[in-house]
């Protein structure tokens, strides 16, 4: 089977098979996991020992900005945690102003709609990562349905930015010991996927078959991966920052050689050049640089304004504004005491397409009622009192990060647990309601989440698929001009190569979520892979082009 026709097989089916499949565990998973204890213990313990564990919400709301950033390199995981804390704060304080100011729940729900919606648009715009924005709109969410007056409002706010000013530090502890461990293992997982993917083409899959075409998919996404990470990397000419980076540049470079031309590549060396760069060492060689990079180029990221890339993201902020409104309004007509649950369980379901929305339906309803029987097994031991309690809360925290990566619902069989007990925070209640009530409000969220995604259709997907092909195209000519242009102008390769790497990660990406829309017309599946196969070659041949030393 050729990879023409294992891309243009539309998706049109909603999967069941292999949504609950479990996956290998992220490589850092421990880093979030010990990073939200570090931010958590300390703020809720001491809430504990003061007898004021009902403040233990707005500690916490600051201290789960812990969670973010932890592929970010040092210097934009700076920038980064400190955005994700500001934004927090900003619909901390939205939400408990409008608690203050009403107590009509229709209007609370609609506040915690609109803020679903900015909170989600903006995540996905910024491309901040997970957790994205479930966290931010639990915290708001939850904050509209605490009691609350506006004399409070400053207090709760400093405690919550006191909390997150902790968090920060706590996120940007570990560079103190690895300044470069981001980076590194970044071009390390670039150099695995590719070695991975050359071994595949060279099994005799050749180029055809699912086995390499997912290889290929996989590949494509970490050398990209690799190539944004390098590019917020930071670090002025001529320090050991930039002089690391610029090494680890040369072997992603390499990466996408081997990506281009895979028959030319040497996997064994790829991997072994991955341990070296995983242990710790000096950054390894891998022979001669294919492409000289000029002595003071940069790997800058494309600057783009924030509201020029919100446009793409209409579809999806009206899908989240619909189905959190109705799925709030929904638990409240059901008599459910806290509709914010049903409103963060719609908020988490919306993804970059349909299907890919109604798999985390999928996980979310599994993992929430699996969470709800932990549940009660951990009431008992809970209630022994306010220190049990935010151990208990310490425990699945630390257990939802570990398992997330191998399955969302996994994770969420953790987290569910963790927000019944937040709400006892307050004063122990009684767990049959707690639990019956969790249950009406995930069938409520999930159903009118996923409803909402269905009737909010995103045509404008295929459209973007046009444009990023004619960007590939551009950015192909451009490369092609600037490897055989008899006087080069000194970076126009490297800035051409760059160009055309990102054009084809944009590619990818705008196709795969255009594949899980619904209501499309007919796409150009075949255009896709003809222009990814191509560009791919050309961005090898950049890579060893009029800049090979001999």
């Amino acid at each position: 089977m050729s990879p023409e026709s294992v891309a243009s097989r539309p998706v049109r089916r909603l999967p069941l098979t292999g949504v609950l499949r479990v996956g290998r565990p992220s490589d850092i998973w421990f880093k979030p996991a010990l990073s939200v204890i570090g931010a958590v213990a300390p703020p809720c313990l001491t809430l504990a020992a003061l007898d004021r564990l009902d403040l233990a919400m707005y500690a916490m709301a600051g201290a789960l900005c812990a969670l973010y950033a932890h592929d970010r390199p040092y210097a934009a995981r700076a920038r980064v945690l400190a955005g994700v804390v500001l934004g927090m704060l900003a619909g901390l304080a939205v939400a408990l102003v409008a608690a203050s100011l009403t107590g009509n729940a229709v209007v609370l729900v609609a506040v915690g709609a609109l803020l679903a919606a900015a909170q989600k648009t903006l995540c996905d715009a910024t491309r901040i990562g997970p957790p994205a924005n479930v966290v931010l709109t639990f915290v708001s969410s939850a904050a509209l349905f605490a009691p609350q007056t506006l004399g409070q409002v400053p207090g709760h706010l400093a405690l919550a930015a006191g909390a997150g000013v902790w968090a920060w530090l706590v996120g940007m502890a570990p560079g103190l010991l690895r300044p470069h461990g981001p980076e590194r293992r970044v071009t390390a997982q670039a150099l695995t996927a590719v070695a991975a993917h050359t071994e595949v083409y060279g099994s005799g899959t050749g180029d055809g078959g699912h086995a390499y075409v997912r290889s290929r998919v996989a590949a494509e996404a970490a050398v990209q991966g690799a190539r944004q990470t390098l590019a917020s990397a930071g670090g002025r000419p001529g320090t050991s920052r930039a002089r690391t980076r610029r090494a680890l540049e040369r072997l992603v470079v390499h990466a996408e050689f081997a990506l281009g031309m895979p028959a030319e590549s040497r996997p064994r060396e790829l991997r072994s050049c991955a341990r070296e760069l995983l242990d710790g060492r000096q950054v390894p060689t891998l022979g001669t640089p294919l492409v000289e990079m000029p002595p003071n180029s940069e790997l800058a990221a494309p600057s783009q304004l924030l509201w020029t890339r919100l446009g793409p993201f209409a579809p999806l902020a009206a899908r989240t504004a619909l189905g959190c409104t109705l799925a709030g309004c929904a638990s409240l007509a059901l008599g459910v005491g806290r509709p914010y649950w049903a409103l963060v369980t719609a908020a988490s379901l919306f993804q970059a397409n349909v299907t890919l929305t109604w798999n985390r339906a999928v996980q979310r309803t599994v993992g929430n009622l699996a969470g709800v029987l932990l549940f009660a097994a951990l009431v008992p031991l809970a209630h022994l009192g306010p220190v049990a309690l935010v151990l208990c809360c310490l425990a699945l925290n630390f257990g939802a990060e570990a398992l997330i990566s191998r399955n969302y619902w996994l994770g969420s069989v953790c987290v569910t647990p963790m927000a019944l007990l937040v709400t006892e925070f307050t004063g122990f209640q009684e767990p049959g309601r707690l639990m019956t009530e969790r249950i009406v409000d995930t069938f409520v969220g999930v159903l009118l989440g996923f409803g909402a995604a269905v009737a909010v259709t995103n045509r404008r997907a295929g459209d973007r698929v046009e444009h990023a092909l004619s960007a590939v195209e551009h950015a192909r000519t451009r490369a092609e001009r600037a490897l055989t242009g008899v006087h080069p102008v000194p970076g126009s390769l490297e800035s051409a190569r760059r160009g055309l790497a990102a054009a084809l990660a944009d590619l990818r990406t705008t196709a795969d979520t255009a594949a899980g829309e619904w209501w499309q017309r007919t796409r150009p599946q075949e255009r896709v892979v003809l222009a990814e196969r191509s560009g791919h070659r050309t961005l090898a041949a950049t890579a060893r082009g009029p800049g090979l030393r001999p």
